[in-house]
């Protein structure tokens, strides 16, 4: 395996040793789903009632536009 090898594994172990330790502990807001849930404003809180504003939507459409495109990046071999 190559350096680079070696990081991506060590970056990934990092993820899912934090991830794991948050599911566990089951502190409310957390895990890296709760974060992207508060941070494109997608959980439907007190606060959160209504229509969302236009900067919301701009940044909930960068996140599916970049979801889109890493799965079609990731699913042709890097063609996209």
């Amino acid at each position: 395996m190559t350096t680079w090898s070696w990081l991506w594994v060590g970056w990934l172990a990092a993820f899912l040793v934090i991830e794991g330790k948050a599911l566990f502990n089951k502190t409310s807001g957390d895990t890296l789903s709760e974060h992207v849930w508060k941070w494109f404003s997608t959980a439907r809180t007190a606060e959160h009632q209504g229509q969302p504003t236009g900067w919301v939507r701009l940044r909930r459409f960068a996140l599916l536009a970049f979801m889109a495109w890493l799965s079609v990046h990731f699913l042709t071999g890097g063609l996209f």
